[in-house]
Formats: structure tokens, sequence, C-alpha cells
């Protein structure tokens, strides 16, 4: 299930869900997960669907923390938002996201595994592989190498952050 980023508002008919991510940073390295049992999804950031009546920034709070095992402790600072299309069994889904970032002043784990217990979409738990990239690395430079429109923001994220260092 790959994604199309949108640059223009879409024509019904589609689902419409709404999701938070978190682009956590220490220094110059991004917090990054890879799905090892489906090693075709791209390098993503963690975040997911918002639970009805909760706000993004609540979301994408509790998401970091199902996705990552890790407390989110820093602030979180709004980046973009997108509209990203994915076509699915059940049709065509509107996914508009909700994108922040956020700031560590220490990497706890290099890399390590954690289970998402509850995906949104049901299921068995999904199992990610959490690392950290350097933003001026090759592999954050290639878009291709991220799931769905995750690349995007990376270009904004090492301006703030340079402004910073």
């Amino acid at each position: 299930m790959n994604g199309v980023v949108l640059n223009a508002p879409p024509s019904p008919p589609f689902g419409l869900k709404h999701k938070a991510y978190v682009y956590l940073t220490c220094g110059t390295r991004l917090l990054v997960f890879s799905q090892p049992d489906e090693p075709e999804i791209g390098l993503q950031v963690p975040g997911g669907t918002i639970d009805p009546g909760e706000s993004y920034l609540h979301g994408a709070r509790r998401e970091f923390t199902e996705e990552t095992g890790l407390s989110l402790t820093s602030a979180l600072e709004p980046l973009i938002d997108q509209d990203v299309f994915f076509d699915n069994s059940a049709g065509r889904d509107l996914h508009r996201r909700r994108l922040y970032h956020g700031r560590t002043a220490r990497i706890e784990r290099h890399e390590w595994e954690h289970y998402e217990m509850s995906p949104s979409a049901g299921g068995d738990p999904i199992r990610f592989r959490l690392f950290w990239i350097d933003l001026h690395s090759r592999t954050a430079h290639d878009p291709s190498l991220f799931f769905a429109g995750f690349a995007e923001p990376l270009d904004l994220i090492r301006k703030r952050i340079g402004e910073r260092l």
C-alpha cells in the first residue's frame, strides 16, 4: 500500500483518517523505524491514527509512546500538514496528517525493537525496529527510502536544527 502526497484538495468520495506524527531529533539525528516483517514498507516516524475526540497533539504523544515504548517529555512544535491518499481493498482513504517536531538532549537507546500492540486497522501486533539516522546522511536525503511522504519535511527540520546548533 503506497500513498500519494497531494498538493491540491482531493475529490470525494473517500474515507478520511486523521493522523499525527512526531519527528524526534537529537542534534542532527532523527528517530525512524522500519517494519522488519514488511520490508517493502519504507522508513517511517512514530505516529498514527487519532482517536475520536482526541486532539492531534495528544494523539501524536500517545502514538509516539505506543510505537516506541518511550515517554515523550519534550515540547512539540508544528511542522507541516499533509494530505496523503491511499488506495486499499475498501476503496480510497485520505490520511490528513499533522507533523510535529520534538527535540531530545540525549539518545537513551541507539537501536531497539518494539511492538505496536493495538494497530488502528486491527490485527496482530506490528514489530518495529527503531533507530537513529543522521539528517545529513545519504539515507536521509533519499526520499525513495521513506514511506509515503515521510521524507517531505526533512529539509525544514534540517533548517530548524541548523538555526539552533
